[in-house]
């Protein structure tokens, strides 16, 4: 369980997972309190930024290599380490590890800590390569250092996002330490968008701890957040994170209050991802009060739903629980 919530609660605001929805993770170098120089490379990287904040991958890294191009052509080294380093991260976000790798090579070999814009997002990029590939201890290690890099350069943007990166690699105790950096950051650089999704990450790491109090307090902060600067699918998926954590508080009735509305939205929207999720915490609602037939319908409907969204792939322990628990209701209805 704990990877599944990880994967959906703590990235679904940084990727559309995922890492999911705002995903302010990204450049930002208009929004930072210092000069930037606006070139055609930097146009271009901004524009990149826009559609991988969109989740079009395979466009962005259109854009980027555009930028990579244009920064040849200026002579301008920072942006040409940006180009390469969001190249990379294009590829690492579709999985395609070794191919980004290679790319990340290219921008390591340009980037200096001279140019904190270069530096910054090569970094950033570097970390959650070694993220993915487990290197928990050096990851964590990296991003505290890029925090303390870019909070001195008054880079708020992005030393929120290595703050926020040590909340997701480092133990629990740097969780919560970190996130609570991270929201003091955004808030001294007066980035919005960071703090939704920052008050989340605490939760996540509170439910994990099965501190559920503090989880719910937690993710009812990131809401209010959510509600003044989020999509309207960060409104959902928060309305969501309250009722699941209600859920495994066994504040049933309350729970369903929030979830209901929820399912009904996700259904609209065609959201598989979060009308499973729904679907089987529903299912738990459904089961607390003897309703086993509904119960045993709604976590079917969740498998269905989970695996279009290809859950057996980015959290197989948490598919098979729940197939495990499809076959608990199965005999109760026997």
């Amino acid at each position: 369980m704990k990877l599944m919530i990880g994967k959906v609660i703590r990235l679904f605001l940084l990727s559309g997972m995922l890492l999911l929805i705002l995903l302010p993770s990204i450049g930002d170098a208009q929004g930072e309190n210092r000069e930037v120089v606006m070139s055609e490379a930097r146009t271009l990287l901004d524009e990149g930024d826009d559609l991988y904040k969109a989740r079009n991958y395979v466009q962005a890294r259109s854009i980027y290599e555009k930028a990579l191009t244009k920064a040849e052509s200026e002579f301008n080294n920072s942006d040409k380490t940006e180009a390469l380093s969001m190249i990379a991260r294009t590829y690492l976000v579709e999985d395609k590890i070794e191919t980004g790798y290679e790319w990340l090579q290219k921008a390591e070999k340009l980037a200096n800590d001279h140019e904190p814009l270069g530096w910054s997002r090569y970094q950033l990029v570097k970390g959650r390569f070694m993220w993915r590939k487990k290197e928990l201890e050096e990851s964590t290690a990296l991003f505290k250092e890029l925090y303390d890099y870019c909070s001195e350069r008054k880079l708020h943007f992005r030393a929120v996002d290595a703050a926020h990166m040590v909340a997701i690699t480092g133990t629990y105790e740097e969780q919560i330490e970190w996130a609570r950096k991270g929201i003091k950051e955004a808030e001294t650089g007066d980035i919005t968008g960071w703090l939704g999704p920052l008050w989340n990450n605490l939760g996540v790491t509170y439910e994990e701890m099965e501190q559920f109090d503090s989880s719910l307090a937690a993710y009812t902060t990131a809401r209010e957040y959510h509600y003044k600067y989020g999509t309207d699918r960060n409104k959902v998926i928060a309305d969501w994170a309250v009722g699941h954590i209600l859920v495994k508080m066994e504040k049933f009735e309350e729970a369903g209050q929030w979830l209901r509305p929820v399912l009904t939205k996700c259904e609209e929207a065609h959201d598989d991802e979060f009308v499973g999720l729904t679907c089987r915490d529903l299912s738990e609602i459904g089961a607390s009060s003897g309703n086993y037939k509904e119960a045993y319908e709604l976590m079917v409907r969740a498998r269905d739903m989970l695996k279009a969204a290809e859950m057996d792939q980015w959290d197989p322990d948490g598919f098979n629980q729940m197939i495990d628990r499809i076959d608990e209701l199965r005999a109760k209805l026997e």
